[in-house]
């Protein structure tokens, strides 16, 4: 399946939002159970966006969103504004074919880019799947949360995985350099 990784576009969020509807529906990634409506969606593309935040999208050659992924706050807090969290999602027909992967890696490397320092995965469901992209991308295990949603029928883990960015802790971070994204 050949692809591309582009920035995504308002254009997207239809496409962005049926991918979205059918993991909250079928899968564990994320704990809504109701899906989000099209305006919703709009207004959350839109809030991450006119943040600074990277939000990006994998396309077939036709144009046809197969996936995508976004950085946004882990917590809003000043102290925390080095640090992003990390979201992805891909259409059904496009999982085991290393978009994720490559989502992930685009992803870290736009966030560097930003200037933050850290990275974070709350993995819903603890998913396998999800938690090997994760690794392969060099994140470590920082913990599991037992029975944090229920969904399906059954309690679900959430795992916690983190990686750094750039000079991570290595070094203090310049005060007064704003992080695009990042709003104290």
């Amino acid at each position: 399946m050949s692809y591309a990784i582009r920035t995504a576009e308002a254009g997207d969020v239809p496409a962005i939002a049926e991918i979205y509807r059918e993991s909250v529906l079928h899968g564990v990634a994320s704990y809504e159970i109701e899906p989000p409506t099209l305006e919703e969606m709009h207004n959350r593309f839109s809030a991450i966006t006119a943040a600074g935040y990277p939000y990006i999208a994998a396309v077939d050659m036709g144009g046809t969103v197969l996936g995508y992924a976004y950085a946004s706050a882990f917590r809003t807090r000043p102290a925390y504004r080095w640090l992003v969290e990390d979201s992805i999602y891909l259409a059904p027909e496009a999982r085991g074919r290393g978009i994720g992967g490559a989502l992930l890696s685009e992803l870290i490397t736009r966030c560097t880019v930003l200037g933050f320092r850290q990275m974070v995965a709350v993995i819903g469901g603890a998913h396998p799947a999800s938690v090997a992209v994760h690794r392969a991308a060099g994140f470590d295990h920082g913990g599991l949360m037992k029975a944090t949603g229920f969904k399906h029928g059954r309690w679900l883990d959430t795992t916690i995985m983190q990686r750094a960015l750039g000079e991570g802790a290595g070094t203090d971070p310049e005060p007064d350099v704003p992080l695009t994204g990042a709003k104290s």
